[in-house]
């Protein structure tokens, strides 16, 4: 089974190189972009497994480019990084629009890299029931016209 794809977005070049190294060395696919516009473009081009994104990108909060990218692969994980402290009503604010993990930098990647792998394997099951679901209900269809 391929690994899977996972699109980083953070104006950090520093961060996007960390983060692909790391990723690309466990044999996932990997593409990095540091504006939203560039993440909107790639939600069409790709099936996204997993978004590691970080809070503010370029003085705007990436919050809306989760909840749409939630809407395009509901089942996808995603990571938020920050560069510091938020506030508790900003931080209810980042769970409600679907992040999975929140990590403050700097970052240990080892946990990075153990989160994504439990999420993945998380989103890998929740395709899989959905792909289940799908066939078990062609089939009832089937037996229903015959």
């Amino acid at each position: 089974m391929p690994k899977a794809i996972i699109l980083i977005l953070d104006p950090e070049v520093h961060t996007q190189w960390v983060l692909k190294t790391l990723l690309e060395f466990e044999n996932y696919r990997v593409f990095t972009v540091d504006s939203i516009e560039d993440a909107i473009i790639n939600f069409s081009k790709f099936e996204i497994s997993g978004l590691i994104t970080e809070f503010w990108v370029n003085c705007s909060s990436t919050l809306e480019v989760i909840r749409e990218f939630k809407k395009l692969f509901p089942e996808a994980y995603v990571m938020m990084l920050a560069n510091g402290e938020v506030q508790e009503s900003e931080y209810c604010e980042i769970i409600e629009a679907g992040v999975d993990d929140f990590f403050l930098k700097p970052f240990s990647i080892h946990k990075v890299l153990l989160h994504l792998r439990k999420g993945l394997k998380h989103y890998r099951i929740l395709v899989q029931n959905k792909g289940s679901k799908r066939k078990s209900g062609r089939n009832l269809i089937r037996n229903e016209l015959r």
